[in-house]
């Protein structure tokens, strides 16, 4: 995991498209403390209404929150909402821009598409003028037919204050930022040097198979050491340590309830000599749904699920961990395996194809995951309520940034902003 520093009790945050507070909570843990989330659907705000005092958007302006005071939540369109009044109280702006127009599983129309959330994003960077910039999204930004426009979101937040001008293409904003680059002719106050990271958050600590990208940015005149930046988010658990740990038996001690036949399975798919590494070099072995489930980082474990109805009841003392029935699988449409890293967990509006959200079981048989086990498998804690029936609560989860994954940049960006900022 990123190093961990104890920063400021006087560092800040916002959150925006803060859906059902995965990345806030992130960037909290971090040690910053938040000002102001903002978030348009309405059951993610109820989610987050818990922890924060709503006000609607286009109502009075929500104060600035000191040590120790609820944060507002402005609930509503992010483009009626006037950032200036926080200018120079934000260390961190953070936020995941709607995905859709970019994600695989969308129609892929990327600036084009309405629900693009960048150019809001951008605005906000230059009526706050924080400090650093965390951005998150699916992995379909990199595509190759996507690069172009990518690059043309990288220059953009580089130079936030070089507003594109109206009626001009984004190609010709575009050229513009590029000789503004090349000349180095702006103030570095209003220039962010920008980093972009493809991860897989399993390589995290997530026990989770989930590809997406961190955008994150400091103000140059902060003069932040990017190679120790890079060296805090490098990746610290592999495929190839778990496997290496399932043929020495460690993982296998920490879950003796395996079947044999079971054990077997999972033995005979995996390769019997990985390439071993020294022990300087050595990663930590990625997380399992058997983990999650399990318990890690202090968690107890779940109980079993034996009953399958719509009935409200909590297992355990554990809410949302009711057994839901009717699953499938079918080619195409193959459950998750409880000794490797969940699949993906999507948002689902439409239907979850491929059988993300089905858990084959020891024994055979499978069953809708419940919403507990999903948020685990996002890293969420066992106290965190969703809001809404479970199809809400499930696509909040979806739409989420796992919470570990998060906090690894959100750390990593304290840590380079408290040295940067240390006496020289």
């Amino acid at each position: 995991m990123a190093e961990q520093l104890d920063v400021s009790a006087g560092r800040t945050c916002v959150e925006l498209f803060a859906g059902g507070g995965g990345l806030a909570m992130a960037v909290e843990r971090a040690g910053f403390r938040p000002l102001l989330f903002n978030e348009i659907d309405r059951r993610a705000c109820e989610t987050l209404a818990h922890k924060a005092e709503a006000y609607e958007v286009g109502g009075e302006r929500p104060p600035i929150p000191g040590p120790g005071e609820r944060p507002p939540l402005l609930m509503g369109d992010i483009r009626k909402v006037d950032f200036d009044y926080l200018k120079g109280h934000v260390d961190v702006l953070a936020g995941g821009p709607p995905c859709q127009p970019f994600s695989l599983g969308g129609i892929a129309k990327g600036d084009e598409d309405d629900r693009n959330g960048f150019p809001h994003m951008f605005r906000a960077v230059r009526e706050m003028e924080p400090k650093a910039v965390i951005c998150e999204n699916v992995r379909g930004l990199l595509r190759p037919s996507f690069k172009p426009y990518f690059d043309y979101i990288k220059r953009e937040l580089s130079l936030p204050f070089e507003q594109r001008k109206d009626g001009s293409t984004w190609r010709d904003h575009d050229e513009v930022l590029r000789h503004l680059l090349e000349t180095n002719a702006v103030d570095p106050h209003e220039r962010y040097d920008v980093m972009h990271f493809p991860v897989n958050a399993a390589d995290y600590g997530v026990p989770q198979i989930r590809n997406r990208v961190f955008i994150v940015a400091f103000r140059c005149d902060l003069r932040i050491n990017r190679k120790r930046f890079r060296q805090l988010v490098k990746p610290r658990f592999s495929e190839a340590s778990l496997h290496e740990h399932m043929i020495d038996g460690s993982y296998w001690a920490r879950h003796p309830e395996v079947p044999r036949e079971v054990r077997g399975r999972v033995m005979a798919r995996i390769p019997q000599q990985p390439l071993l590494r020294s022990d300087a070099e050595r990663l930590l072995p990625w997380r399992t749904l058997r983990d999650a489930i399990k318990g890690i980082d202090g968690q107890e474990p779940l109980p079993p699920v034996e009953r399958l109805d719509r009935k409200e009841h909590n297992l355990g003392g554990f809410t949302d961990h009711i057994g839901w029935p009717d699953a499938r699988i079918y080619p195409g449409h193959t459950p998750n395996e409880l000794d490797r890293p969940a699949k993906t967990v999507k948002a689902g509006v439409h239907g979850v194809p491929g059988g993300e959200s089905v858990l084959l079981l020891d024994d055979g048989t499978h069953r809708y995951m419940t919403v507990r086990e999903t948020a685990r498998v996002m890293t969420f804690p066992d106290d965190w309520a969703l809001a809404g029936p479970r199809g809400e609560k499930m696509r909040q989860l979806g739409n989420a940034v796992p919470v570990l994954l998060g906090q690894v940049f959100a750390s990593a960006v304290a840590t380079v902003l408290e040295e940067a900022e240390r006496p020289r």
